[in-house]
């Protein structure tokens, strides 16, 4: 159902060293490259993650409320996306660990070095 994702940067080369690294973690790698805009997919028939520079040249700022989420499977995933991305200088939003959900959320909440707020989270996961 979704196309792409995409959330603003300042810095395109920071963030393009940063998610190559992260999304390695997950199975994806870079797939797109331009002047503005680069994007990370694991296959062709899967959602892109993008992080763009504003087309109208105005600094990018992280939207309130906004929040992109990446489903991993396993809470060892979980916390390996999220110690991946503290390593690359991401700040802490709430460690991994069971939400408490009817769900099983099991996620771990991070800020990229843009300051858009990320999750790595699983399904299914029950505290024991």
């Amino acid at each position: 159902m979704i196309g792409y994702i995409t959330i603003g940067t300042n810095d395109l080369k920071r963030a393009g060293d940063f998610y190559d690294e992260l999304l390695a973690q997950i199975g994806s790698k870079r797939v797109m490259t331009d002047e503005r805009m680069l994007g990370w997919s694991a296959s062709a028939n899967e959602t892109v993650f993008s992080v763009i520079k504003p087309f109208d040249e105005q600094d990018s700022t992280i939207g309130n409320g906004v929040m992109v989420a990446f489903n991993v499977e396993t809470p060892d995933n979980v916390k390996a996306v999220y110690n991946k991305a503290l390593s690359l200088g991401a700040t802490d939003e709430g460690h991994p660990h069971d939400r408490g959900s009817s769900m099983g959320f099991y996620g771990g909440y991070f800020r990229d070095l843009d300051g858009n707020k990320l999750v790595a989270y699983c399904l299914g996961h029950k505290s024991l």
